[in-house]
């Protein structure tokens, strides 16, 4: 869903892993909960290389803990100090910034949208930004925990999702984000 997300990627096929049993996310999220984690699809660094452009530094996805084909997708973001948005942002308290945030949820956004098998090829853009919303900061050594679901698809060319991102449980950031498939 972000601003340079390749739909050609028919080839990729997610891999199928165990999710560790003490991984805990809002099960009302249709996310991975503890206990419920047979079958869970997890998709490595490279398989996320495989199917969206991003590269360092706006590559914000490390890891998909759970992806259901054409409905939404769980993606990790470890944050770290060694990161360069850190060193302005802010000397002294870092903070990471609200627009990343944003920007990875939309890259676990795009995980979905690249498999969806009836979509033209082309780049999926922000076409808007709804209703974001930010509880708490994310700092380093944080873990953000992103849910990204497909509302709608119109016209194979506009869509919407809504994501949540969490760190230990609690609510960091959540909004709707609508796209659009350019040529």
């Amino acid at each position: 869903m972000s601003t340079l997300t390749d739909v050609n990627t028919a080839d990729i096929v997610p891999t199928h892993k165990e999710v560790p049993a003490n991984l805990e996310t809002d099960a009302s999220t249709n996310a991975v909960a503890s206990g419920t984690t047979s079958g869970a699809t997890v998709l490595s660094l490279e398989d996320i290389q495989k199917l969206l452009p991003h590269r360092y530094p706006f590559a914000l996805v490390d890891r998909i803990i759970d992806y259901i084909p054409g409905k939404c997708a769980v993606g990790i973001k470890n944050v770290t100090f060694n990161e360069p948005h850190f060193q302005g942002h802010f000397p002294g308290r870092p903070i990471m910034p609200g627009v990343l945030i944003v920007e990875a949820m939309a890259q676990v956004g795009g995980i979905v949208l690249t498999q969806l098998a009836d979509l033209q090829g082309g780049l999926f853009m922000f076409a808007g930004i709804d209703g974001v919303r930010f509880r708490r900061p994310v700092v380093p050594g944080d873990q953000l925990v992103m849910t990204v679901e497909l509302i709608s698809v119109k016209r194979r060319r506009f869509g919407k999702m809504r994501g949540r991102a969490e760190v230990d449980g609690q609510l960091a950031a959540e909004g709707e984000f609508m796209f659009s498939l350019v040529d």
